[in-house]
Protein backbone atom coordinates (compact mmCIF):
# COMPACT_ATOMS: atom_id res chain seq x y z
CA UNK A 1 0.00 0.00 0.00
CA UNK A 2 1.06 3.57 -0.62
CA UNK A 3 1.97 6.25 1.84
CA UNK A 4 -0.38 9.16 1.21
CA UNK A 5 -1.46 12.32 2.96
CA UNK A 6 -4.48 12.17 5.21
CA UNK A 7 -7.17 14.29 3.50
CA UNK A 8 -8.00 15.95 6.84
CA UNK A 9 -4.69 16.69 8.60
CA UNK A 10 -2.22 16.31 5.68
CA UNK A 11 0.18 14.10 7.64
CA UNK A 12 1.65 11.22 5.66
CA UNK A 13 0.04 7.91 6.61
CA UNK A 14 0.32 4.33 5.35
CA UNK A 15 -2.91 3.18 3.70
CA UNK A 16 -2.31 -0.39 4.91
CA UNK A 17 -1.80 0.63 8.54
CA UNK A 18 -4.73 2.84 9.40
CA UNK A 19 -6.12 3.21 12.90
CA UNK A 20 -9.56 1.99 14.01
CA UNK A 21 -12.46 3.75 15.69
CA UNK A 22 -14.55 1.83 18.22
CA UNK A 23 -18.28 1.54 17.47
CA UNK A 24 -19.25 1.63 21.16
CA UNK A 25 -21.02 -1.74 21.09
CA UNK A 26 -18.71 -3.81 23.27
CA UNK A 27 -19.05 -7.61 23.07
CA UNK A 28 -22.15 -9.73 23.83
CA UNK A 29 -22.20 -10.43 27.57
CA UNK A 30 -19.20 -8.16 28.12
CA UNK A 31 -18.88 -6.07 31.25
CA UNK A 32 -17.46 -2.94 29.57
CA UNK A 33 -18.76 -0.68 26.82
CA UNK A 34 -16.87 2.35 25.55
CA UNK A 35 -18.40 5.79 25.97
CA UNK A 36 -17.79 8.90 23.93
CA UNK A 37 -15.06 11.24 25.18
CA UNK A 38 -13.45 14.46 23.98
CA UNK A 39 -11.13 13.61 21.13
CA UNK A 40 -8.19 15.72 22.26
CA UNK A 41 -5.98 14.55 19.39
CA UNK A 42 -8.42 15.65 16.72
CA UNK A 43 -8.89 19.06 18.24
CA UNK A 44 -5.14 19.57 18.52
CA UNK A 45 -4.39 18.60 14.92
CA UNK A 46 -7.25 20.07 12.85
CA UNK A 47 -9.18 22.19 15.33
CA UNK A 48 -12.31 19.99 15.36
CA UNK A 49 -13.87 19.39 18.75
CA UNK A 50 -16.03 16.29 19.05
CA UNK A 51 -17.11 13.52 21.37
CA UNK A 52 -16.14 10.16 19.94
CA UNK A 53 -15.49 6.55 20.81
CA UNK A 54 -11.81 5.61 21.26
CA UNK A 55 -9.44 5.53 18.31
CA UNK A 56 -6.80 2.83 18.54
CA UNK A 57 -4.13 1.05 16.53
CA UNK A 58 -3.15 -2.61 16.24
CA UNK A 59 0.08 -4.22 15.13
CA UNK A 60 0.44 -4.75 11.39
CA UNK A 61 0.90 -8.26 10.04
CA UNK A 62 3.92 -7.92 7.78
CA UNK A 63 3.36 -6.70 4.24
CA UNK A 64 -0.39 -7.32 4.51
CA UNK A 65 -0.74 -4.48 6.97
CA UNK A 66 -3.56 -4.37 9.48
CA UNK A 67 -6.72 -6.53 9.15
CA UNK A 68 -10.07 -5.23 7.90
CA UNK A 69 -11.50 -5.49 11.41
CA UNK A 70 -10.01 -5.41 14.89
CA UNK A 71 -11.11 -5.70 18.51
CA UNK A 72 -11.24 -2.46 20.47
CA UNK A 73 -8.37 -2.40 22.95
CA UNK A 74 -10.74 -1.02 25.61
CA UNK A 75 -14.05 -2.88 25.30
CA UNK A 76 -13.18 -5.71 22.93
CA UNK A 77 -15.91 -4.83 20.42
CA UNK A 78 -15.18 -5.59 16.77
CA UNK A 79 -14.94 -2.62 14.43
CA UNK A 80 -14.02 -2.08 10.81
CA UNK A 81 -14.32 1.71 10.95
CA UNK A 82 -10.95 3.14 9.95
CA UNK A 83 -9.42 6.44 11.04
CA UNK A 84 -6.30 8.50 10.54
CA UNK A 85 -3.71 7.49 13.17
CA UNK A 86 -2.57 11.12 13.49
CA UNK A 87 -5.74 13.25 13.62
CA UNK A 88 -8.26 10.47 14.40
CA UNK A 89 -10.63 11.65 11.64
CA UNK A 90 -12.84 8.78 10.37
CA UNK A 91 -11.97 7.64 6.85
CA UNK A 92 -14.26 6.15 4.21
CA UNK A 93 -14.37 2.43 3.56
CA UNK A 94 -12.65 2.95 0.20
CA UNK A 95 -9.75 5.05 1.47
CA UNK A 96 -7.39 2.05 1.78
CA UNK A 97 -7.40 1.58 -1.99
CA UNK A 98 -8.29 5.05 -3.27
CA UNK A 99 -6.22 7.69 -4.93
CA UNK A 100 -5.92 10.60 -2.52
CA UNK A 101 -4.46 13.68 -4.21
CA UNK A 102 -4.27 16.83 -2.13
CA UNK A 103 -5.44 19.97 -3.92
CA UNK A 104 -4.64 23.26 -2.23
CA UNK A 105 -6.84 26.28 -3.00
CA UNK A 106 -4.76 29.37 -2.31
CA UNK A 107 -4.83 33.06 -3.10
CA UNK A 108 -4.58 36.52 -1.63
CA UNK A 109 -7.26 38.33 0.33
CA UNK A 110 -10.26 39.14 -1.85
CA UNK A 111 -9.38 36.66 -4.59
CA UNK A 112 -12.73 34.90 -4.11
CA UNK A 113 -11.55 31.51 -2.83
CA UNK A 114 -14.59 30.65 -0.69
CA UNK A 115 -17.03 31.58 -3.46
CA UNK A 116 -14.96 29.67 -6.01
CA UNK A 117 -14.75 26.54 -3.85
CA UNK A 118 -18.48 26.59 -3.08
CA UNK A 119 -19.43 26.97 -6.74
CA UNK A 120 -16.84 24.37 -7.79
CA UNK A 121 -18.41 21.81 -5.46
CA UNK A 122 -21.88 22.66 -6.79
CA UNK A 123 -20.63 22.03 -10.33
CA UNK A 124 -18.90 18.80 -9.29
CA UNK A 125 -22.06 17.29 -7.87
CA UNK A 126 -24.27 18.47 -10.76
CA UNK A 127 -22.86 19.01 -14.26
CA UNK A 128 -19.47 17.36 -13.73
CA UNK A 129 -21.07 14.32 -12.09
CA UNK A 130 -23.33 13.81 -15.09
CA UNK A 131 -20.53 14.49 -17.55
CA UNK A 132 -18.28 11.76 -16.11
CA UNK A 133 -21.09 9.42 -14.95
CA UNK A 134 -19.58 9.69 -11.48
CA UNK A 135 -20.78 9.65 -7.90
CA UNK A 136 -19.43 12.81 -6.26
CA UNK A 137 -20.17 14.02 -2.74
CA UNK A 138 -18.75 15.37 0.49
CA UNK A 139 -16.83 12.83 2.59
CA UNK A 140 -16.24 12.73 6.33
CA UNK A 141 -18.16 14.03 9.32
CA UNK A 142 -16.68 17.55 9.31
CA UNK A 143 -16.36 20.09 6.50
CA UNK A 144 -14.38 23.30 6.69
CA UNK A 145 -14.51 23.29 10.53
CA UNK A 146 -18.23 24.12 10.33
CA UNK A 147 -19.68 20.77 11.35
CA UNK A 148 -21.43 18.20 9.17
CA UNK A 149 -21.62 18.17 5.38
CA UNK A 150 -25.12 19.61 5.61
CA UNK A 151 -23.86 22.44 7.83
CA UNK A 152 -21.23 23.33 5.22
CA UNK A 153 -23.75 23.24 2.38
CA UNK A 154 -26.11 25.47 4.37
CA UNK A 155 -23.44 28.05 5.20
CA UNK A 156 -21.82 28.14 1.78
CA UNK A 157 -23.56 26.62 -1.24
CA UNK A 158 -27.10 27.40 -0.10
CA UNK A 159 -26.19 31.01 0.68
CA UNK A 160 -25.14 31.53 -2.92
CA UNK A 161 -27.58 29.40 -4.90
CA UNK A 162 -30.69 29.46 -2.72
CA UNK A 163 -30.48 32.86 -1.02
CA UNK A 164 -28.33 34.82 -3.47
CA UNK A 165 -26.06 36.10 -0.69
CA UNK A 166 -22.34 36.72 -1.07
CA UNK A 167 -20.10 34.81 1.33
CA UNK A 168 -18.14 36.33 4.14
CA UNK A 169 -14.36 36.16 3.91
CA UNK A 170 -12.55 33.13 5.30
CA UNK A 171 -11.16 33.82 8.75
CA UNK A 172 -7.53 33.04 9.49
CA UNK A 173 -7.12 29.54 10.92
CA UNK A 174 -6.12 29.46 14.62
CA UNK A 175 -2.54 28.12 14.81
CA UNK A 176 -2.89 27.06 11.16
CA UNK A 177 -5.59 24.47 11.98
CA UNK A 178 -8.80 24.18 9.96
CA UNK A 179 -10.66 21.14 8.70
CA UNK A 180 -10.62 21.06 4.90
CA UNK A 181 -13.51 20.36 2.55
CA UNK A 182 -13.16 16.72 1.48
CA UNK A 183 -14.86 15.35 -1.63
CA UNK A 184 -15.06 11.72 -2.75
CA UNK A 185 -15.23 11.06 -6.50
CA UNK A 186 -16.25 7.54 -7.63
CA UNK A 187 -16.60 6.48 -11.24
CA UNK A 188 -16.31 3.31 -13.35
CA UNK A 189 -13.06 2.99 -15.27
CA UNK A 190 -12.15 0.35 -17.85
CA UNK A 191 -8.59 -0.88 -18.23
CA UNK A 192 -7.60 -3.86 -20.44
CA UNK A 193 -11.24 -4.76 -20.88
CA UNK A 194 -11.93 -4.94 -17.16
CA UNK A 195 -14.20 -2.40 -15.47
CA UNK A 196 -13.49 -1.34 -11.90
CA UNK A 197 -14.72 1.37 -9.57
CA UNK A 198 -12.15 4.13 -9.22
CA UNK A 199 -12.32 6.25 -6.07
CA UNK A 200 -10.49 9.53 -5.64
CA UNK A 201 -10.49 11.55 -2.43
CA UNK A 202 -10.02 15.27 -3.05
CA UNK A 203 -9.14 17.52 -0.14
CA UNK A 204 -9.54 21.28 -0.56
CA UNK A 205 -8.02 23.59 2.02
CA UNK A 206 -9.49 27.10 1.83
CA UNK A 207 -6.77 29.33 3.27
CA UNK A 208 -7.69 32.83 4.42
CA UNK A 209 -6.11 35.57 2.34
CA UNK A 210 -4.55 36.93 5.53
CA UNK A 211 -2.63 33.66 5.86
CA UNK A 212 -0.64 34.71 2.79
CA UNK A 213 -0.07 38.27 3.95
CA UNK A 214 3.22 37.62 5.71
CA UNK A 215 6.07 35.14 5.50
CA UNK A 216 5.33 33.81 9.00
CA UNK A 217 1.73 32.96 8.17
CA UNK A 218 2.59 31.43 4.80
CA UNK A 219 5.09 29.10 6.42
CA UNK A 220 2.41 27.96 8.90
CA UNK A 221 0.34 26.50 6.07
CA UNK A 222 1.55 22.89 5.96
CA UNK A 223 -0.91 21.94 3.20
CA UNK A 224 1.14 23.91 0.68
CA UNK A 225 4.04 21.51 1.03
CA UNK A 226 1.96 18.32 1.00
CA UNK A 227 -0.39 19.25 -1.87
CA UNK A 228 -0.08 17.23 -5.08
CA UNK A 229 -1.46 20.16 -7.03
CA UNK A 230 -2.45 23.77 -6.38
CA UNK A 231 -5.30 25.95 -7.57
CA UNK A 232 -3.83 29.42 -7.17
CA UNK A 233 -6.46 32.12 -7.44
CA UNK A 234 -5.15 35.54 -8.45
CA UNK A 235 -7.21 38.72 -8.48
CA UNK A 236 -7.26 40.22 -12.00
CA UNK A 237 -8.57 43.49 -10.56
CA UNK A 238 -5.08 44.05 -9.13
CA UNK A 239 -3.28 43.84 -12.48
CA UNK A 240 -1.40 47.11 -13.17
CA UNK A 241 -3.64 48.39 -15.99
CA UNK A 242 -6.95 46.89 -14.83
CA UNK A 243 -8.26 50.07 -13.22
CA UNK A 244 -7.95 51.83 -16.59
CA UNK A 245 -10.20 49.29 -18.30
CA UNK A 246 -12.78 48.15 -15.73
CA UNK A 247 -14.57 49.53 -12.70
CA UNK A 248 -12.76 48.12 -9.65
CA UNK A 249 -14.96 47.95 -6.51
CA UNK A 250 -13.85 50.09 -3.58
CA UNK A 251 -13.60 47.01 -1.33
CA UNK A 252 -10.75 45.74 -3.53
CA UNK A 253 -8.48 48.60 -2.51
CA UNK A 254 -5.36 47.56 -0.65
CA UNK A 255 -5.39 43.91 -1.77
CA UNK A 256 -2.01 42.33 -2.41
CA UNK A 257 -0.77 42.39 -6.02
CA UNK A 258 -0.91 38.96 -7.72
CA UNK A 259 2.86 38.74 -8.13
CA UNK A 260 3.38 39.31 -4.40
CA UNK A 261 1.02 36.46 -3.52
CA UNK A 262 2.63 34.23 -6.12
CA UNK A 263 6.15 34.85 -4.81
CA UNK A 264 5.16 33.98 -1.22
CA UNK A 265 3.57 30.72 -2.33
CA UNK A 266 6.63 29.84 -4.41
CA UNK A 267 8.98 30.53 -1.50
CA UNK A 268 6.97 28.21 0.76
CA UNK A 269 6.92 25.46 -1.85
CA UNK A 270 10.67 25.72 -2.34
CA UNK A 271 11.20 25.41 1.41
CA UNK A 272 8.80 22.52 1.98
CA UNK A 273 9.93 20.54 -1.07
CA UNK A 274 13.62 21.23 -0.52
CA UNK A 275 14.03 22.71 -3.99
CA UNK A 276 15.94 25.98 -3.57
CA UNK A 277 17.22 26.45 -7.11
CA UNK A 278 15.43 24.15 -9.58
CA UNK A 279 11.96 24.44 -11.07
CA UNK A 280 9.18 23.09 -8.87
CA UNK A 281 7.38 20.02 -10.23
CA UNK A 282 4.07 20.46 -8.41
CA UNK A 283 1.43 21.36 -11.05
CA UNK A 284 -0.13 24.76 -10.50
CA UNK A 285 -3.42 25.91 -12.03
CA UNK A 286 -3.10 29.70 -12.11
CA UNK A 287 -6.68 30.91 -12.03
CA UNK A 288 -7.75 34.47 -12.71
CA UNK A 289 -11.12 34.59 -10.97
CA UNK A 290 -13.88 37.20 -11.09
CA UNK A 291 -13.36 37.55 -14.84
CA UNK A 292 -16.99 38.61 -15.26
CA UNK A 293 -15.79 42.18 -14.66
CA UNK A 294 -13.81 41.88 -17.92
CA UNK A 295 -16.58 40.36 -20.05
CA UNK A 296 -17.69 43.72 -21.54
CA UNK A 297 -14.07 44.60 -22.36
CA UNK A 298 -13.31 41.24 -23.96
CA UNK A 299 -16.49 41.12 -26.03
CA UNK A 300 -18.63 38.10 -26.82
CA UNK A 301 -16.38 36.96 -29.70
CA UNK A 302 -13.20 36.71 -27.64
CA UNK A 303 -11.91 33.09 -27.41
CA UNK A 304 -11.94 33.25 -23.60
CA UNK A 305 -15.69 33.83 -23.67
CA UNK A 306 -16.51 30.44 -25.19
CA UNK A 307 -17.23 27.33 -23.13
CA UNK A 308 -15.28 24.19 -24.09
CA UNK A 309 -17.21 21.07 -25.13
CA UNK A 310 -18.40 18.94 -22.21
CA UNK A 311 -16.26 15.88 -22.95
CA UNK A 312 -15.57 12.99 -20.57
CA UNK A 313 -11.99 14.09 -20.01
CA UNK A 314 -9.83 17.18 -19.93
CA UNK A 315 -9.94 19.13 -23.20
CA UNK A 316 -6.25 19.69 -23.93
CA UNK A 317 -6.72 21.74 -27.10
CA UNK A 318 -9.06 24.24 -25.45
CA UNK A 319 -6.83 24.31 -22.37
CA UNK A 320 -3.71 25.24 -24.34
CA UNK A 321 -5.64 27.87 -26.27
CA UNK A 322 -6.96 29.41 -23.03
CA UNK A 323 -3.45 29.44 -21.58
CA UNK A 324 -2.06 31.41 -24.50
CA UNK A 325 -4.89 33.94 -24.51
CA UNK A 326 -4.54 34.61 -20.77
CA UNK A 327 -0.81 35.00 -21.24
CA UNK A 328 -1.50 37.59 -23.93
CA UNK A 329 -3.85 39.45 -21.55
CA UNK A 330 -1.08 39.58 -18.94
CA UNK A 331 1.14 41.33 -21.47
CA UNK A 332 -1.68 43.71 -22.38
CA UNK A 333 -2.36 44.58 -18.73
CA UNK A 334 1.28 45.15 -17.79
CA UNK A 335 1.66 41.89 -15.84
CA UNK A 336 4.10 39.88 -17.94
CA UNK A 337 6.29 39.62 -14.82
CA UNK A 338 3.81 37.00 -13.52
CA UNK A 339 4.57 34.75 -16.46
CA UNK A 340 8.30 35.38 -16.12
CA UNK A 341 8.18 34.22 -12.49
CA UNK A 342 6.14 31.11 -13.32
CA UNK A 343 8.33 30.17 -16.26
CA UNK A 344 11.53 30.07 -14.19
CA UNK A 345 9.89 28.59 -11.07
CA UNK A 346 7.59 25.78 -12.29
CA UNK A 347 7.80 22.98 -14.83
CA UNK A 348 4.04 22.53 -15.03
CA UNK A 349 1.61 25.44 -14.86
CA UNK A 350 -1.41 26.56 -16.82
CA UNK A 351 -3.57 29.69 -16.92
CA UNK A 352 -7.34 29.73 -16.53
CA UNK A 353 -9.94 32.51 -16.72
CA UNK A 354 -13.08 31.77 -14.70
CA UNK A 355 -16.03 33.40 -13.02
CA UNK A 356 -17.72 31.59 -10.15
CA UNK A 357 -20.75 33.91 -10.22
CA UNK A 358 -20.88 34.49 -13.97
CA UNK A 359 -21.94 38.14 -13.61
CA UNK A 360 -20.93 41.08 -11.39
CA UNK A 361 -22.72 40.95 -8.01
CA UNK A 362 -24.22 43.86 -6.09
CA UNK A 363 -21.42 44.59 -3.62
CA UNK A 364 -23.45 47.23 -1.85
CA UNK A 365 -26.19 44.75 -0.96
CA UNK A 366 -23.83 41.74 -0.80
CA UNK A 367 -26.03 39.80 -3.23
CA UNK A 368 -25.36 37.92 -6.45
CA UNK A 369 -26.64 39.15 -9.79
CA UNK A 370 -30.43 39.16 -10.12
CA UNK A 371 -30.14 36.36 -12.70
CA UNK A 372 -28.57 34.10 -10.08
CA UNK A 373 -25.27 32.23 -10.03
CA UNK A 374 -24.08 31.32 -13.53
CA UNK A 375 -20.76 29.45 -13.18
CA UNK A 376 -18.30 30.06 -16.01
CA UNK A 377 -15.56 27.44 -16.59
CA UNK A 378 -14.94 26.91 -12.86
CA UNK A 379 -14.27 23.16 -13.14
CA UNK A 380 -11.47 23.41 -15.73
CA UNK A 381 -8.56 24.02 -13.31
CA UNK A 382 -9.46 20.94 -11.27
CA UNK A 383 -9.95 18.74 -14.34
CA UNK A 384 -6.53 19.81 -15.61
CA UNK A 385 -4.92 18.94 -12.28
CA UNK A 386 -6.66 15.57 -12.12
CA UNK A 387 -5.40 14.84 -15.62
CA UNK A 388 -1.85 15.75 -14.62
CA UNK A 389 -2.16 13.53 -11.54
CA UNK A 390 -3.29 10.55 -13.61
CA UNK A 391 -6.87 10.48 -12.36
CA UNK A 392 -8.64 11.67 -15.53
CA UNK A 393 -7.89 11.08 -19.20
CA UNK A 394 -7.30 13.90 -21.61
CA UNK A 395 -8.96 14.34 -24.96
CA UNK A 396 -7.93 16.24 -28.06
CA UNK A 397 -11.22 15.76 -29.85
Amino acid sequence: MATVACPFCYHKINQSRLAYRCLGRGVPGGKQTCTKQDNVQRQATIGVRELSYPTFEVEAKGLLGTPKEAACTTCGGITGRRACPVCHSPLSATFRTSRSPMVGVVGGKGAGKSVYLSVLYHELRTSVRRRFQADIGLAGDQQGSLGSAQDWLKDYEDQLFEHGKLLRGTESAPAGRRAPVVVEWRQPRRRLGVESLMTTVLSFYDAAGEDLSSDDRVHDQAYLGISDGLILLLDPWQLPHAAKRIEVPARAAGAAPPLQVLRKVTDQLRTSHGVPSKRLKVPVAVVFAKMDAFFPVLGSNHPLMSNPPALAGYDEVTGQDTHEHVKALLDEYGADDIDAHLAVSYTNYRYFAVSALGAPPDYGADTVNERGVQPFRVEEPLLWLLNRLGVLDRTRA
